[in-house]
């Protein structure tokens, strides 16, 4: 199975030291760092997560031209990061200039290519949305299949994706292309500002390679036998 990453959005060193201290007996812990925790803290907290043995999905959602993309792409896999994301809607130049970033800034340093992953569409929008905001005509489904195809012909490991698009985004590309999913909820949970949402288990039954999960995690009155409670149904058969 992927893994389930634990969004970690604070803004602050000793707020994610706090949370991760919950998790000391977990093994093989795997979390995202986004944009409020990066900006705050830069490079210090990927360092500081490298100390604790986690696995690190970088967020930032790289969106420029391919020059500068791929410069970012240089430093940042120099982090020694294991995933990085940026935005399909760059177009193809930027996103091969991206993975061209992350393998030159890895050989650099020794190191792993990280694995780079093209966001589709936010899970927060909804195709009426989209379509009246950004003047995309055609249906959710397949913008985000075009966008997963674009990244995938021009080397792109996977895309950030809604879990309800697993299914045609792995028709439409190969079997080791990665479908990473945030908008995961519990059943009985909020759905907050997300607008196409799943379970752990029916993202599973779906085909995904792996979970992104913030609030109902940290802001459960449990964090750590909530993750537990997802595991759980993730793993399950």
């Amino acid at each position: 199975m992927g893994p389930v990453f634990i969004a970690l959005d604070f803004g602050t060193l000793s707020e994610v030291e706090h949370f991760l201290d919950l998790f000391a007996e977990t093994e093989q812990l795997a979390v995202k760092v986004g944009m409020e925790l990066y900006y705050a803290q830069g490079p210090q907290i990927i360092e500081r997560l490298h100390q604790r043995g986690v696995k690190i999905f970088l967020d930032l959602k790289l969106y420029d031209i391919p020059n500068t993309v791929q410069r970012a792409a240089f430093q940042l896999a120099q982090q020694k990061i294991d995933y990085l994301t940026i935005h399909a809607a760059g177009g193809s130049q930027m996103i091969q200039s991206a993975k061209e970033g992350l393998i030159a800034g890895s050989q650099a340093i020794q190191a792993a290519t990280p694995k780079l992953l093209a966001i589709t569409k936010l899970t927060s929008f909804s195709q009426a949305q989209m379509q009246a905001e950004q003047q995309i005509s055609v249906s959710l489904p397949a913008a985000v299949t075009h966008l997963a195809q674009l990244a995938a012909a021009n080397g792109a490991d996977g895309v950030i994706c809604s879990a309800q698009e697993n299914q045609i985004i792995h028709q439409a590309t190969n079997a080791d292309f990665l479908c990473i999913n945030p908008g995961i909820r519990l059943a009985n949970h909020s759905d907050d500002d997300q607008q196409r949402i799943a379970t752990p288990q029916a993202a599973k039954a779906w085909g995904s390679n792996g979970l992104v999960i913030g609030r109902p995690i940290t802001r459960a009155n449990n964090p750590v036998t909530t993750y537990q409670q997802i595991l759980t149904q993730w793993r399950t058969n």
